[in-house]
């Protein structure tokens, strides 16, 4: 009886310590998640992301408020876009549903935020994970009734915000302009520029960027095409830089606010043609020069 007591008490402390170590192991591996490789600067991943010489397979978090999801048809025509133009064809798309923020706006720097609180996927081994925040009211200094709205932003190489409360209003304005149309052309071109289009971490080919005047009134390339038509030649907020982009700032900054005007003026003018508007071949020959397709 005495050594089936030991026998017993030792194998009680065998699962102690089994639990233990295991209690150990799994937090050491929450410590062991690197968030630094993605809270880079926009474009700084471009090659990454087009080819599949470090990441084959790439995971894309859509964080939302319950009623501003993205419809299905959206998400269909978006990974179908990334296929298109990369060699990325094993791509998981997961949601994550937030609480309201209850903000009447939101500031670059309150997005950031939310991201730093909520976000959940982070590159892991062969795996590259981007980031997409639907938010449930629009950006700061919007104004609706003067048309200058933002419906999407970039700020980070795997993190973008969609404005989809915006995006849902001015959808509301049009009889042939949809939801879907908006939030899909909206994603292509804010992807964009992950891919670093336009010379915002991918090369130029040949040059076809446009300029516009920095704070200092001098002429710098604006990041996007010049090539009439591109899904990256938009009128667009630009937060002003004062110089060339540097994919090594990892700073805080917008790298594209997409302006809701010009895009449903671009939809438009595509209407009876899917209301879809594509990379011209300038951007593309980039991409190809950069690991894609």
């Amino acid at each position: 009886m005495k050594n089936f007591r030991s026998l017993l008490l030792f194998i009680s402390c065998v699962f102690i310590l089994l639990g233990s170590n295991s209690c150990t192991k799994e937090e050491s591996q929450e410590k062991e998640i690197n968030k630094t490789p993605n809270l880079q600067a926009t474009g700084s991943s471009a090659n990454d992301i087009l080819s599949n010489t470090n990441f084959d397979k790439m995971v894309i978090e859509i964080a939302h408020v319950s009623g501003f999801r993205p419809s299905q048809e959206t998400i269909s025509q978006f990974t179908d876009f990334l296929r298109q133009y990369t060699f990325k064809q094993d791509i998981e798309v997961q949601y994550l549903v937030l609480e309201s923020s209850n903000e009447e706006d939101f500031t670059l720097e309150e997005i950031v935020d939310l991201e730093n609180e909520n976000r959940t996927a982070y590159n892991d081994g062969r795996t590259l994970a981007i980031y997409i925040y639907f938010a449930d009211a629009p950006s700061e200094g919007d104004d609706m009734t003067e048309g200058l709205v933002t419906v999407g932003a970039v700020y980070r190489n795997t993190s973008m915000v969609i404005y989809e409360d915006t995006i849902i209003r001015l959808a509301s304005q049009s009889s042939v302009i949809s939801v879907t149309d908006i939030e899909s052309a909206t994603l292509n071109h804010e992807f964009g520029h992950l891919f670093g289009l336009v010379d915002l971490g991918t090369r130029m080919v040949n040059d076809h960027e446009t300029q516009s005047e920095n704070s200092d009134g001098e002429l710098v390339g604006d990041n996007h095409c010049n090539v009439e038509g591109c899904l990256m030649r938009r009128e667009l907020q630009l937060g002003r830089r004062t110089g060339k982009s540097n994919i090594a700032d990892t700073s805080l900054k917008s790298a594209c606010n997409l302006s809701g005007t010009s895009m449903m003026q671009l939809l438009q003018s595509k209407t009876g043609k899917r209301n879809t508007v594509d990379l011209g071949a300038e951007c593309v020959l980039d991409l190809k020069g950069n690991g894609g397709r």
